[in-house]
């Protein structure tokens, strides 16, 4: 029996990211509507002296390891505004193992109605449903310099999520720290993620960069707000 197909997800919020200790970094639970997008991330600004997106570099740096992303160009790639679009993407590819590099891991939404597919458990509903026959949740390396970012302490994150998941769901999941990219040979697709509401503006630049690289194409278009304060 060949092997089940290897997806490559990646959420730019695992690179567009925050340092310690700042109180209003999305990173610790934001929603995802329009004024999430550009306009908090103006008001973020303005808190910090204006003058354009360059204000928030202090607080909201661009991490490194991104630029490795660019070896996967020749692989079929898509990009998107919201890792809810990754539902329709599986059905692609039934079945398959998914690593999904992020800042958060997408299993389960502790609000709203968890029936409905949302950017915080698209990946869930994936593996309930057949879409994901393995998921695995890869936190990026900075993760481990923040005390209460999900990817810091993998117990706890494990015994936060766990109870929210069906057992057959929970035995193929995967949590771990520590940036691997998989060779490109083993990657069947890719899925780019912009998440506006967790990503600053500021790397809008860095990141449409890294589109044109990939020749990824558009599921739902990103933004681009890096003109728009």
């Amino acid at each position: 029996m060949p092997a089940a197909p290897l997806l490559l997800s990646v959420d730019w919020d695992a690179f567009s990211g925050t340092r310690e200790l700042v109180f209003d970094a999305p990173i610790w639970g934001s929603r995802d509507r329009e004024e999430d997008r550009v306009e908090a991330w103006r008001a973020r600004a303005q808190r910090r002296g204006g003058g354009g997106w360059a204000a928030l570099a202090a607080d909201f740096p661009l991490y490194p390891g991104w630029e490795a992303l660019e070896r996967y160009a020749g692989i079929p790639t898509h990009v998107t505004l919201t890792h809810a679009d990754a539902w329709n993407w599986l059905a692609g590819f039934p079945g398959a193992q998914v690593l999904n590099v992020d800042s958060h891991h997408d299993l389960a939404s502790l609000s709203g109605d968890r029936a409905r597919v949302r950017p915080g458990n698209w990946a869930g509903l994936a593996l309930a449903a057949g879409r994901a026959g393995g998921y695995t949740c890869l936190y990026p390396d900075w993760h481990a310099g923040l005390p209460v970012a999900e990817g810091y302490d993998l117990e706890r994150t494990w015994g936060e999520v766990t109870p929210l998941l069906p057992p057959d769901v929970r035995e193929r999941v995967t949590l771990a720290r520590g940036l691997r990219w998989p060779d490109p040979a083993e990657v069947t697709a890719l899925l780019l993620v912009q998440s506006p509401a967790w990503t600053s503006p500021a790397h809008d630049l860095a990141f449409f960069r890294l589109v044109r690289a990939l020749g990824a194409r558009p599921l739902t278009p990103p933004l681009e707000r890096s003109a728009a304060f």
